[in-house]
């Protein structure tokens, strides 16, 4: 009888504990990814596993349905539906969002769940993803079902940051609309629309990538003056240094792209997500801002010119390794007349002062607005050199490689007059 008591006992805290867990409160932060076909991952070969994404930790990284079947984007939703049912994960690629995930769960309490997932549509100009559109409609639609269910189960929803990865079609297309404009109203639309449906009060950040196709576009001339192309990652930049709701991942060449043509691979993939998974952790928990390596200041004085760079994490390095060497690491500086007068680079702590064969006048100071044509990527591609030094403490480890999370020079094309 009173080992029978015992075991009566045992039993009865083990269904409390159990019932306790089942009902303990639930924060969940919802975090997706909006844009083009790299932010549904296109050409990038899934290497994520959805069950250890689930098992490893402890069912907390969740879909807009608050369950585990990822892989089944789709913007019709009978479709969506459809690939459900069957298990249809052919289209299924490796998004930046499942690597921001494992990396921001396991710096999060136990009460707190990641709730993730695209949203956009392939080879689409801004204009078309932004509010009134069919693609942006379901986005909104998703997160509010997501919010939904966690209200039905008693959970907390919120939106601290959307992860942002379009622009491609807007440098190749030659779209005639003002993309500052539409990313900045973009961002208003967010922050109205998805307070409306879960009340919160906090603003939702834009954590911002950088498109590095400008060589892509069919009247691309790298010594030309007038460099449309760099328009879209111009903006990118300038926003993530100068407006309080757009933060840093990193731009996208330093990585290795399919084809070398549009589209980062899994392991491009991954970095920017876990690159991004530090933006929102400091988001998160009120921290500064990360905006990034960005020029802050640029100066000339006779035939010099000295560009003074952000740096999160010093030191500055020009890394020849990671990024196969670009002429003069990246930067030119071009005349109105087509002609790059930069002869010399030189790394001075927080700054490169840029060497002329002439004295400076009127010009435009560019980094990384060069490579072959219809390339990306880190080795023929749009790049620079230019790095601080991140990754020698933050890593992330894919297929048994570790990689640094460093974090590279941004795109830039500023005018000097």
């Amino acid at each position: 009888m009173k080992h029978f008591s015992i075991i009566l006992i045992i039993i009865s805290s083990w269904l409390l504990i159990s019932c306790t867990q089942k009902n303990e409160y639930r924060l969940v932060m919802c975090i997706p990814v909006y844009g083009q076909s790299l932010a549904l991952g296109e050409e990038a070969e899934l290497i994520t596993n959805f069950d250890s994404l689930t098992d490893n930790y402890e069912g907390r990284i969740v879909t807009e349905n608050m369950d585990y079947e990822f892989g089944y984007f789709d913007n019709n939703e009978l479709k969506q539906w459809g690939k459900k049912l069957i298990h249809y994960q052919k289209r299924s690629f490796e998004l930046s969002v499942y690597g921001m995930a494992e990396r921001l769960i396991s710096q999060l309490g136990n009460d707190t769940m990641i709730c993730t997932f695209p949203g956009g549509q392939g080879a689409t100009t801004l204009a078309n993803l932004s509010k009134g559109t069919e693609p942006y409609k379901q986005f909104l639609k998703n997160i509010a079902n997501a919010y939904e269910i966690a209200k039905e189960k008693g959970w907390d929803l919120e939106v601290p940051a959307i992860c942002y990865m379009q622009g491609e079609s807007d440098i190749e297309d030659y779209p005639d609309t003002n993309y500052k404009t539409l990313l900045k109203q973009l961002s208003t639309d967010f922050n109205r629309d998805i307070k409306q449906i879960n009340n919160q009060k906090k603003d939702i950040r834009i954590i911002c990538y950088q498109s590095n196709n400008v060589s892509g576009g069919d009247h691309y001339k790298q010594d030309s003056f007038e460099c449309l192309e760099s328009y879209v990652p111009q903006t990118q930049m300038e926003l993530i240094r100068d407006d309080s709701l757009f933060w840093a991942s990193g731009p996208t060449y330093p990585y290795t792209f399919a084809r070398e043509r549009i589209h980062i691979n899994s392991e491009g993939q991954k970095q920017i997500g876990n690159l991004a998974a530090l933006s929102a952790l400091d988001i998160i928990r009120g921290k500064e801002k990360r905006q990034g390596v960005v020029p802050i200041n640029i100066a000339k004085n006779g035939n010099e010119i000295v560009i003074h760079y952000n740096v999160p994490v010093p030191p500055l390095i020009l890394d020849t390794i990671a990024v196969q060497k670009q002429k003069n690491y990246g930067f030119g500086v071009i005349t109105p007349q087509g002609k790059d007068i930069l002869t010399g680079v030189i790394l001075e702590g927080d700054s490169i002062r840029l060497i002329c064969n002439e004295v400076v006048d009127i010009c435009k100071v560019r980094y990384a607005i060069n490579g072959e044509r219809k390339k990306s990527g880190n080795r023929i591609g749009p790049r620079g050199n230019l790095r601080d030094s991140q990754g020698n403490k933050e890593k992330t480890i894919i297929h048994g490689k570790q990689y640094p999370l460093h974090n590279w020079g941004y795109q830039f094309d500023i005018s000097l007059y």
